[in-house]
């Protein structure tokens, strides 16, 4: 995983630690919040389902689309990358989804079917591992850098035979981190230590979880949107979604 969240907004602290508290903090969902979205149910299946992410603010995210896209415009991409990564959740099947954030909510975030909970301290690895010791039970977690991703992508990990087949599933990105982790008992502990944004993430990820004797199966490798290039691949790739129009608005202004 190539940094979803890789940095904390001020004050976003679990346990009273911080100095400013986020507005959705006062009014945090749980799992009787988490109600079906768009009129219609969403399709319910035997895992929890994670995203990771951060509030898509200027200067704080996609800072590596310079100097391609200004900071509003890489915010602008950050948003509509979020906002297409829910849409595919809340059409796959999960008894839970639940958006791990750092920083404030906006426009992005669907009215309903998500529980919110904040990032925990430290590093990317311990931000990771804390949002698996919060769940039990087969759990799927995916970050915001990958916005063509698809519940047919997901679904692998997150049929009700996936635990038969697999003790983890991997979405490798071909930057050499990972996109997705799927672990049908959650342990913290295969997480922590995993050095994070590094050509060998992945590589090094997916051995901790064979070393641990697990049964690792991947998923498809995805493209990670971390610079134009990869930006305007994904946007291609996935060419009706809002990461791809907001692509075209922002690409013609911004070159």
């Amino acid at each position: 995983m190539s940094g979803p969240g890789a940095r904390r907004a001020d004050g976003l602290a679990r346990a009273g630690r911080g100095t400013r508290t986020p507005a959705w903090a006062s009014r945090r969902r749980t799992a009787a919040d988490a109600k079906p979205t768009n009129g219609g149910p969403n399709p319910l299946g035997p895992a929890t389902l994670l995203v990771i992410a951060k509030e898509p603010v200027p200067g704080r995210v996609k800072t590596r689309l310079a100097p391609d896209f200004s900071p509003e415009a890489a915010a602008e991409l950050a948003a509509a990358a979020l906002a297409d990564t829910l849409d595919a959740v809340l059409a796959a099947p999960a008894h839970r989804r639940v958006l791990v954030l750092s920083g404030d909510t906006g426009a992005w975030l669907p009215e309903r079917g998500f529980e919110i909970v904040p990032q925990a301290e430290g590093g990317l690895d311990e931000r990771l591992a804390a949002a698996f010791a919060d769940c039990s039970g087969p759990t799927l977690l995916i970050g915001m850098d990958t916005p063509q991703v698809t519940p047919a992508l997901l679904a692998p990990a997150l049929e009700t035979t996936a635990c038969e087949k697999a003790d983890a599933w991997f979405g490798p990105a071909d930057d050499g981190g990972f996109w997705a982790l799927g672990l049908a008992e959650p342990d913290p502990h295969l997480l922590r230590g995993v050095p994070m944004s590094t050509p060998r993430t992945g590589e090094i990820q997916r051995r901790r979880l064979v070393d641990a004797g697990l049964r690792v199966r991947d998923l498809d490798t995805l493209v990670d949107v971390d610079t134009a290039a990869t930006a305007a691949r994904v946007a291609h790739t996935a060419p009706h979604g809002r990461f791809a129009a907001a692509w075209r608005r922002r690409r013609p202004e911004e070159g």
